[in-house]
């Protein structure tokens, strides 16, 4: 006699294995209802960082410290806004920056290519209007008061005339080929401002020559 219990040191019966195996087989849900509150269970794999998640990391925006850094970036982000208009509404690559809001919308193009494809008096406005100042210092009293009285009003009335018969014209013309177009509105002043321009310094650029037709592909 030890003085021990039967059965302290004596080896477990294989009995006692499947009960272990089995507890340690148990099922995932059992386990984690076992565990504290507030416990995450592992994942397969792990978790990726952000920055290989992300495709195209984005960079931290910069904001303007002074008023000339915001108004620079408000004009840049005008300047691309234009820029994409422009292009969807016909203007040439590389000329976009030379297009106004005024300048957009297809009824507008057709109104600068009407005037383009024609010569006219009112775009001799400034070379005339040069020409009659100099003609004033000529000391001729008899002469000057040709130049003022007859020379001058008659280029003005011409002007004009011509002006209006364009204008009346391209907007008749514009509202056949572009009926819901809101650009019409105001299209006969603009096409009158423009006819008083130099050709080679209007803006946008003409893209048609002198004696085309200046009808659109649509309409013909």
């Amino acid at each position: 006699m030890t003085g021990y219990p039967e059965g302290v040191f004596r080896r477990r019966s294989a009995s006692a294995a499947p009960d272990s195996n089995s507890a340690e087989s148990a099922s995932p849900e059992a386990t984690e209802a076992t565990q504290p509150k507030g416990y995450t269970p592992k994942k397969g794999v792990p978790t990726p960082k952000r920055r290989e998640s992300e495709t195209a990391p984005r960079r931290p925006v910069k904001a303007p410290e002074t008023r000339k850094e915001a108004y620079r970036a408000y004009r840049d982000r005008l300047e691309r806004q234009r820029g994409t208009t422009a292009r969807r509404s016909g203007a040439p690559k590389g000329d976009e920056k030379y297009f106004r809001q005024q300048d957009l919308g297809k009824a507008r193009a057709f109104a600068r290519d009407f005037i383009d494809s024609r010569r006219s008096a009112s775009e001799f406005f400034l070379p005339f209007s040069i020409l009659i100042i100099a003609l004033l210092f000529i000391n001729n009293p008899l002469f000057q008061v040709g130049v003022a009285y007859v020379l001058w009003p008659l280029m003005m009335v011409t002007i004009i005339a011509e002006g209006v018969m364009v204008g009346r014209t391209v907007k008749r013309r514009a509202m056949e080929y572009f009926p819901d177009d809101p650009a019409i509105k105001g299209i006969g002043m603009y096409a009158a401002m423009r006819q008083l321009q130099f050709r080679r310094l209007r803006l946008p650029k003409p893209r048609v020559k002198v004696g085309e037709d200046p009808t659109p592909n649509s309409a013909r």
